[in-house]
């Protein structure tokens, strides 16, 4: 299955909405997580510390799954993210075995 990455940029009012919508957040990857289907995610930090964004690293048959499931998530739903990039990849390391 192809791999693809979302790219989610935090708006203004991100720090305090990821508060809020965290959990549901979570619960979302675990769910794809338990599917064999996220390959990475965590949080985009600034030099602070404070999250200004997430990476995800998925599988999906296609780029219109990848994006309804990017689509689909707490922090795109709920305002978290600005932002949201959706791009094919191809795993080169560690080569997939």
């Amino acid at each position: 299955m192809p791999l693809f990455v979302l790219l989610g940029r935090d708006g203004a009012r991100g720090v305090e909405l990821r508060k809020l919508h965290r959990d549901a957040h979570l619960q979302n990857l675990k769910r794809l997580a338990d599917d064999g289907r996220v390959v990475f995610a965590g949080p985009l930090r600034d030099s602070e510390g404070l999250p200004r964004g997430s990476v995800v690293v998925f599988a999906a048959p296609d780029l219109d799954e990848a994006r309804r499931l990017a689509a689909a998530d707490p922090y795109t739903r709920e305002g978290v993210f600005e932002s949201v990039e959706v791009f094919e990849t191809l795993q080169v390391f560690p080569e997939p075995g």
